[in-house]
């Protein structure tokens, strides 16, 4: 089936991340998880060019420099980065990467920037097996293993198992209350939409041409207006700035016909709030997450990050404390949805 392409989304905002992350260095580009940022590991799980080609990176134009910067860190010298001139949610951002794959009948793995995967043993099985549907037409979405009935994530209702592995997908269902999730749960063949896709380029832009065909002509015009710099692409800014603002699932998956999911457990986190950082991280013997300098007298089970200066405190429990720049946000762990209000 020859090399997958890895498409990298990196044009999020991070706005729940803040005051850490910001318009001008949201949290793809930060080292929340490891040292190296959330946007470098993520080029990095596809490194391997005797499995995967070259990556596409789908990012906003404002970002060109940060990304040239990581990826120079990150040893990655051949990606071909296409720069976003406004933001049109995901599906022309696939689009466009699917109209500059090597070949139409390419297979895409598109991936958001911003997300941790623990087992990547794991992760690449699914890919294997994902390859194996695409090859076969479908559009595959990976369905990540739930580990409580969450609220702020999509589901996926499989359906009959396929004979190259995966499920027929029965239904897409929008974030549920946590009654909804819970009966999912025990009703069993129900996932979190995690946001990775695996498909040919030729089956996605067929789909979006049957459900979405504005979609296409945009993306179409604005690819064939485009100015390519080295490695860098710039989209023609009025046809793409043209183009419906829609994501992939309400544009296409939910429409077409040959959908599947591959169910996966690979200690995924879409580190959307600073709890679910909190969730993934390494605790102290107290309990505490800790990223930059911190010292305590009886603190324990609060997630603490500061990239400057030195957090202290005395008997404080279950809070969140980030401190950037001239910002401190402090907030009790379980309302960390709500900072993406003040950023």
């Amino acid at each position: 089936m020859g090399l997958i392409t890895p498409v990298i989304l990196s044009g999020g905002g991070g706005t729940r991340l803040w005051p850490l992350s910001t318009p001008q260095r949201p949290k793809q580009f930060l080292p929340l998880t490891d040292e190296r940022t959330m946007f470098q590991l993520t080029v990095q799980r596809t490194a391997g060019r005797d499995s995967f080609a070259a990556p596409i990176i789908v990012a906003n134009a404002s970002h060109a420099s940060l990304i040239d910067a990581q990826l120079a860190e990150a040893g990655v010298e051949d990606a071909l980065i296409l720069l976003e001139p406004c933001a049109r949610n995901t599906a022309p951002a696939i689009a466009i990467a699917a109209l500059a794959a090597p070949e139409p009948e390419s297979l895409l793995l598109v991936m958001p920037s911003d997300h941790a995967i623990a087992d990547l043993e794991a992760f690449g099985r699914a890919i294997a097996t994902a390859a194996k549907l695409a090859g076969e037409g479908w559009l595959v979405t990976f369905g990540i293993d739930p580990t409580g009935p969450e609220t702020g994530y999509g589901y996926i209702a499989a359906a009959e198992p396929l004979a190259a592995g995966g499920h027929a997908v029965s239904r897409f269902i929008e974030k549920p209350d946590r009654a909804a999730a819970q009966a999912m749960l025990d009703a069993g063949h129900h996932y979190w939409n995690g946001g990775i896709f695996l498909f040919r380029a030729s089956a996605f832009l067929d789909a979006l041409g049957t459900h979405a065909p504005a979609m296409l002509e945009a993306a179409n015009m604005a690819m064939s207006g485009a100015n390519r710099i080295g490695q860098h692409i710039h989209p023609e800014a009025t046809a793409f700035a043209a183009s419906p603002s829609d994501s992939i699932d309400y544009a296409v998956m939910e429409k077409a016909e040959k959908v599947a999911t591959v169910p996966v457990a690979m200690g995924w986190s879409d580190v959307g709030s600073w709890d679910a950082l909190h969730e993934i991280g390494r605790p102290d013997e107290a309990g505490n997450v800790v990223r930059g300098e911190f010292r305590h007298i009886g603190a324990s089970e609060n997630l603490i990050c500061s990239d400057r200066v030195r957090v202290s405190a005395i008997g404080v429990e279950g809070l969140i404390i980030v401190a950037s720049g001239d910002d401190i946000l402090i907030v009790p762990r379980g309302q960390s949805q709500n900072v993406k209000l003040l950023a």
